[in-house]
Formats: structure tokens, sequence, C-alpha cells
């Protein structure tokens, strides 16, 4: 990828080790259906050189702190998580951003780490799963969080989390539904009006937005009848979210992201470390394939400078890689796109 379109991957994430450990010792040995994956600053950074990507904002996935039902115990380690980050993108300057976790749903709590985390560690911005314990996202009960992050004009990325119900057996959670549980906590904001009544709030959904821009008419006439509003008025609400591209930039579901999403609205993301390299090369190279180059440059970096422009001034200089390493990423590319094209029909 020329230096020029160097990525900045708002979809990326960190699993410190004490976190783990927490995570192993409440007997939680998987995330939406995948296992725990072993994470290091180093195997993040290899990633992100393979893919192209000079930043990636980390967050942490879910659970977060929902596992925990102490209040206390859970904004102490939404704490140590923020504490986290912070040295992680202080100790890599210009390789990492972050999103601080944020103690849900305790409404409270959250506003308070939110502005410790936004004014005095300097997060780029915040994240809140799609639901904590079975609490939405636009729950009652949420306005003071609301105005807090409206009053930072923060970034707020949303995750899905698994469903406040039991998982169909050979479904996993994040194939179908993480999918869903975004698009409930999206349409939870459309309808109660929080998007419309925050407008200096970023909202990125994750993974295309779930299942928004296929569904976001649908969605739209319903909201519309219940509430009486025009649905051309609750469609623009839909469009205002920004959309990562992780696990999304198939040739199926990327013409429907870029068709539905406004300018701008549509983000580089991988997932790694819960997608492994593999599957993030087979979806950058989807991206790679199929849009034309100033959509690319977009959707790579150029629409993440305008939500973090601190990253805007001058992209980050990766180090330089042993030829050996840099022959090695481009076979790799290259397999993953032959790879691409010979699964996906219609993609030649």
């Amino acid at each position: 990828m020329p230096a020029a379109l160097r990525r900045i991957d708002v979809h990326q994430h960190v699993t410190p080790p004490f976190y783990g450990a927490l995570l192993t010792q409440a007997g939680i040995a998987e995330a939406g259906g995948r296992a725990l994956p072993d994470w290091n600053p180093g195997a993040a950074l290899e990633s992100m050189d393979l893919l192209g990507t000079a930043t990636a904002m980390v967050s942490v996935s879910t659970p977060g702190t929902g596992f925990l039902t102490d209040p206390a115990e859970a904004a102490g380690l939404a704490r140590r998580l923020n504490d986290f980050s912070a040295a992680l993108a202080a100790d890599h300057p210009g390789r990492f951003g972050w999103f601080a976790t944020l103690p849900m749903p305790d409404a409270e709590a959250a506003v308070n780490e939110a502005r410790r985390a936004l004014l005095s560690l300097g997060a780029d911005g915040v994240t809140l799963l799609a639901n904590t314990q079975g609490v939405y996202l636009g729950a009652p009960g949420q306005d003071a969080l609301w105005r807090c992050l409206d009053e930072h004009g923060a970034v707020v990325f949303v995750h899905p989390a698994e469903l406040p119900a039991p998982a169909i057996k050979d479904i996993p959670p994040f194939a179908a539904d993480f999918l869903l549980d975004t698009t409930r906590a999206a349409y939870l904001l459309v309808r109660g009006g929080i998007v419309r009544d925050h407008p200096n709030i970023r909202f990125v959904l994750s993974h295309g937005g779930g299942f928004v821009p296929y569904a976001s008419h649908r969605m739209a006439v319903t909201i519309a009848n219940d509430t009486g509003r025009c649905p051309l008025d609750v469609l623009d609400d839909f469009q205002s979210f920004y959309f990562d591209t992780a696990l999304s930039s198939s040739p199926a579901a990327l013409p429907t992201l870029l068709g539905f999403a406004r300018p701008g609205h549509v983000l580089f993301g991988s997932d790694w470390p819960f997608a492994p390299t593999a599957a993030g090369q087979y979806f950058t190279a989807g991206l790679d394939t199929h849009v034309d180059p100033d959509t690319l440059t977009a959707v790579s970096r150029t629409n993440a400078e305008a939500l973090f422009p601190r990253l805007a001034a001058r992209p980050p200089a990766a180090p330089a890689r042993p030829l050996s390493a840099r022959l090695r990423r481009s076979v790799h590319r290259a397999g993953a796109r032959l790879a691409f094209k010979l699964v996906q029909p219609g993609a030649d």
C-alpha cells in the first residue's frame, strides 16, 4: 500500500494480561464464541504492518467490565484498563490511539470515567457495548451520559456484546448475534432521539453497522409509525452513524454500506486479534480490490483523520522491515487477493 494510504484502524482490540487473568478467574474463556486471544504490543504491530496500518485505535471487547456485578469493582477495572491503554499509546507514539472503557450499566460511574479518560488521559473516544447485562444503549437513565459525551464532542465506538438470551446451538454469537446486537442499539439510539438530540456525539457502529444499512428503510418506517416522526428524518438519523469495515468489506456487503453511508462515514477496521490475521487479510483484500482509488484513500485514512485530527498532520513512519519480511508480506497479500476472488461469486 502506498505510504499516502497508510490505514487508520478504528476497530482493533487490546487484551491486557491482567484482564485476561480476571476473565479466566471468572470462568470466562471466550467472547462472542471465540476463544480469548493472546495479545501483546509486538504482535499487534506486526499485524498492523502486514495490513498497511499506521495507527490503530484499540478498545476492550465484550464483556468489558460487565462480568462484574459489584459497581465499584467494575469502575475500578475500567480505570485500570484505561490507564493501561493510555500507557500503550504513550509507549508507541503515533501507532496506537484508544477508546476508553466505561463501567456500564452504571451511567453515573460511566460519566465520571468518561471525563477522566477524555480530559486527563487523552482518550480518543469511548467504547460502549451495545448491551451490558441486558441493558441496551438508549435505555432510560442514561441521559447524563449522553449530555457528557455531547459536551465533549466524543467519538463513541459501539461494539456488540452477546445477546441477553441463550445462544443457538451451532451459531456462534460473533457470526450473527453480534450483528443483531449492534442493530438493536442503533435502533434504540435513533428511536429514543439520542442521535438527534446530541449531534456532537460521533457514533461509530462496528462491523459495517450490523444490519443497519440493509434494513434501514424498514426500520425507519417502523419508528416513524411508532413515533409520528417523518420517515425521512428517521432515515437521516440512521445515516448520521459512522461505520467500520471490520469483517464487512465483501462484494456482498460493501456496496450496500457505501451506498447507504454518508460520504466520509466509512472507516477501516480489522477486528484484530479476535479476527485472526488471515481474516483481516481476506477482508482488507476485498476493500483494496473492489473500490476506486479515491474511495480507498478515504476509507483507509482520510475519513478517520476528520474524526481524529491529531492524526492528520503527518502519518507516523513505520519502522523499516527486513527484505525477507517485505517479500513475505507481498506473498501473503497476493494470496489473500487470489483466495478472495476464488471463493466470492462474481468477484473477478
